[in-house]
């Protein structure tokens, strides 16, 4: 991401932090990351990154539209390059989504000012307990 002057911002659900966590790990990482925003609560989702309530209604929190526009919030609200973004469950608390599903975005802008920017989505799902999902979610991402 340094050779290619690549900055990047995060949006996490589940994971709470823990993307932006495992970068900062990483010696230089601060030549990379912009910032990370955590938005745990549907309230947030909307507050901070502006996903809209017609992608709530219409979606699951846990689905890849929801990270989608977790992503594109982020890198709307960032002057990052690259944002990636993570929403999914650990536990069983939804009958119709089963635990470990986690739900992914990573949005690469173009650099031109009037080309949207490239979105990809991703789905996966994680076995063990509600750390070892978020640890691997995390580092899925």
């Amino acid at each position: 991401m340094l050779e290619n002057n690549l900055t990047l911002v995060t949006a996490e659900s589940c994971t709470a932090g823990l993307i932006s966590a495992t970068l900062a790990d990483v010696p230089g990482a601060g030549g990379l990351l912009d910032c990370a925003f955590v938005v745990y609560s549907v309230q947030a989702k909307r507050r901070c990154l502006d996903v809209p309530q017609s992608t709530l209604s219409a979606h699951n929190l846990t689905s890849e539209a929801v990270a989608r526009d977790m992503a594109l919030g982020a890198a709307r609200k960032s002057p990052a390059n690259v944002a990636v973004a993570n929403t999914g469950v650990t536990d069983d608390t939804d009958d119709r989504i089963p635990s470990g599903t986690q739900c992914y975005a990573w949005v690469f802008k173009t650099g031109q000012a009037d080309a949207s920017p490239v979105v990809y989505t991703a789905t996966r799902r994680f076995a063990g307990d509600r750390n070892s999902i978020r640890r691997a979610s995390a580092e899925f991402a």
